[in-house]
């Protein structure tokens, strides 16, 4: 046996639990494409799946014409609004004293890698489903009408959007907007001259990950934004619903519970599981908003 292998083979025998938490909590914090698009404001105490966080937002204030006399003073309003940690995703496997024995790379980091890329695409496609919060005034195009996309019509798609997001005033205290689209859009987009690329912003701060900016909004590229296949009388074919918006929208609420290792009683293996925990609340829908587009042709009824 090599002595790479018998150091990993320590390793794993040395497994302690709370270096994986604490390396998976770090590693998912910022990981995956929606952890840009969102606050951890509220994050507060999460230690269970069921833990909620109360969340205060703020009323809003009435101004009055000042006529020299003050005779009474409006009440102000807190709205509380909740937001419970309901999603649990886990993960378990075997490692084989075999494999272990044998492994040439570090096999802690390795797993670790694993867990949250299966982790990140479950949480990124639960927060581009919050596109259901979006009011139907931020909203361009029609589930039975979508806009058509394309190198022509794409630009001025997203300077509607940008445009709901300001008349909605969620661009104010210099919130800068994104817009998260898939490959194939990023595909039309990419065509269009408008499109500013990330290499010729020069010293422009984008976000990590940003293939650039259109409409004054940072463009984010996700394989999670997944198409919905549509067959009605008013249409026939596959929608996306394109969502963006401001950090002030949606908040987020995460935890690594547990993260175990037991000695399997029927082999020689060691077998490893761990629980990560998490919810999110839209709390300012109108920062966020969306349009519903296809990519094909098709003749509006």
């Amino acid at each position: 046996m090599s002595d790479n292998a018998v150091t990993q083979g320590k390793a794993m025998a040395n497994f302690i639990p709370e270096v994986w938490s604490t390396k998976m909590s770090a590693v998912l914090d910022k990981s995956g494409v929606m952890m840009q698009c969102v606050n951890r404001d509220y994050e507060g105490e999460i230690s269970k799946s069921g833990d909620t966080v109360q969340i205060r937002t703020f009323g809003d204030v009435t101004i009055h014409t000042y006529s020299g006399t003050i005779s009474s003073y409006d009440t102000l309003t807190d709205p509380i609004q909740t937001m419970i940690v309901d999603q649990q995703k886990a993960f378990y496997f075997k490692i084989d004293d075999i494999d272990k024995a044998q492994a040439n790379i570090d096999i802690t980091n390795g797993y670790i890698e694993r867990a949250r890329a299966a982790i990140d695409l479950v949480k990124d496609s639960f927060l581009l489903g919050k596109h259901v919060d979006v009011p139907a005034s931020n909203i361009v195009g029609y589930e039975t009408e979508p806009v058509i996309l394309n190198k022509d019509t794409v630009y001025s798609k997203f300077v509607d959007l940008s445009k709901r997001l300001k008349k909605a005033n969620a661009l104010s205290n210099g919130q800068k907007p994104w817009v998260v689209i898939n490959p194939d859009i990023e595909a039309v987009l990419i065509q269009a001259p408008e499109f500013i690329h990330a290499t010729q912003l020069g010293d422009k701060t984008l976000r990590e990950g940003s293939i650039g900016r259109i409409a004054g909004l940072d463009v984010l590229v996700c394989t999670n934004l997944e198409a919905t296949t549509v067959n009605t009388s008013d249409f026939d074919g596959d929608l996306y619903h394109v969502l963006a918006g401001t950090n002030d929208a949606i908040t987020f609420a995460s935890q690594v519970v547990e993260v175990e290792k037991l000695r399997d009683q029927n082999s020689f293996s060691n077998l490893i599981r761990g629980l990560y925990v998490y919810g999110a609340k839209t709390v300012v829908p109108n920062a966020l908003a969306k349009f519903i587009c296809t990519l094909t042709s098709y003749t509006p009824s």
